[in-house]
């Protein structure tokens, strides 16, 4: 298991687990970052990483990202 900023840009990932505060974790599904979903890193820029997830592209900080765990 790996925090998502660092996967490859472009490769299918598989959500395995999403930590941090019970606030964080809910929002981050409401967006579709859910165990067991697919993930794409589309682009980091900056401080924000740009992911592919339900057919969207979301835009997330760099700190939630890491606590997405492929």
């Amino acid at each position: 298991m790996m925090p998502l900023v660092l996967a490859d840009v472009g490769e299918e990932q598989v959500i395995k687990k999403v930590g941090g505060s019970q606030e964080l974790r809910q929002h981050l599904a409401d967006m579709g970052f859910v165990p067991g979903g697919i993930v794409t890193l589309v682009s980091t820029i900056g401080g924000n990483v740009i992911v592919r997830v339900k057919e969207s592209r979301v835009a997330i900080s760099r700190e939630m990202a890491q606590k997405i765990m492929i």
